[in-house]
């Protein structure tokens, strides 16, 4: 099964059609018809629309939850799992994407996506701009800019498409460090975000930190390559109201085991968030360690929640 590419509707001219017939879905994604229609069938994972005759017909957002399915699957998860994981990462709808439609975001993608093709840091950073003053911080990171990084680095056999990863990721890492340096004025209360392992890209860990602060909450990031055995010497220095550690990847089986050892050892309440939070979360829950979760609105909510002592870890 090769790769999903979310810029492939951009790369086909297809970005103006809203509902694509089956063959086509399975060609953009790599998905076989027999598969989508189990996801449907037996998990209930995307549910397509139908014509008179009884034809399949996949939207934008179809595909797109297509993409998130494959994400989670290459991560070790079980297909069966997958629903209940998109479904508590599901946040609610808000701000200015309340009103928009699908053609609105891939328009912005096809823009994005043709700046950094043309390595254009002008252009690009002027579509920065007015992305951040039309819409909330979760949408310009989690609408817009990440989902073209993200298929930017997970399709990079071809000539050039590393080099423009490259591009993208440093122009958001410069952008949103100099965010998170703005937001540096102090606050009531203080985290601490840690990696956790060393296998989790800088840019993902640095956007949840943005994502994570607010009026009343200073978020500290931590450099990649933090010792996690060392957080706890960290801690008692900096004396945090919380460490928040992050990670996307698929949980180690003593995950739970290690979290509790470290949980013991810090002066802080623990808290996992990404996408790994997602996946670990059952085996977690009723331990030392709370969740947040991936999704950006529920992260922030649930890390308020947990600060204010309104629901336990």
């Amino acid at each position: 099964m090769k790769e999903p590419q979310a810029s492939a509707l951009i790369a086909h001219g297809l970005v103006h059609q809203e509902l694509f017939p089956i063959r086509e879905v399975s060609r953009l994604t790599g998905v076989n018809p027999v598969t989508l229609r189990a996801w449907e069938r037996r998990y209930g994972l995307i549910q397509p629309t139908r014509t008179e005759s009884g034809h399949r017909l996949y939207s934008q957002a179809d595909i797109d939850a297509i993409d998130s399915i494959l994400g989670w699957l290459r991560r070790g998860v079980a297909v069966s799992k997958v629903g209940s994981i998109l479904a508590r990462s599901q946040g609610p709808a808000e701000g200015a994407w309340a009103g928009s439609t699908v053609g609105d975001r891939s328009r912005w993608h096809a823009q994005v996506r043709e700046a950094v093709r043309q390595f254009d840091a002008a252009q690009l950073g002027r579509l920065f701009e007015q992305v951040f003053a039309s819409h909330a911080l979760e949408q310009v990171f989690g609408e817009v800019f990440m989902p073209v990084w993200q298929a930017l680095r997970a399709s990079q056999a071809g000539y050039g498409q590393a080099s423009e990863w490259l591009f993208l990721d440093q122009f958001l890492r410069a952008r949103v460090l100099l965010r998170l340096q703005l937001a540096r004025e102090p606050r009531s209360r203080r985290i601490l975000l840690s990696p956790l392992s060393a296998q989790g890209q800088e840019l993902e860990l640095l956007v949840a930190g943005l994502l994570l602060g607010s009026d009343e909450v200073a978020v500290t990031v931590l450099a990649p390559g933090q010792p996690v055995e060392e957080l706890a010497l960290v801690c008692e220095r900096l004396a945090p109201d919380a460490l928040v550690l992050f990670d996307n990847h698929r949980p180690a089986n003593d995950l739970d085991k290690r979290l509790a050892r470290l949980a013991q050892r810090v002066n802080c309440p623990l808290l996992l968030a990404g996408e790994t939070a997602e996946m670990a979360q059952d085996n977690l829950e009723g331990g030392p360690v709370g969740c947040l979760g991936a999704h950006a609105v529920l992260m922030k909510q649930r890390l308020r929640q947990f600060l204010a002592g309104q629901i336990d870890t």
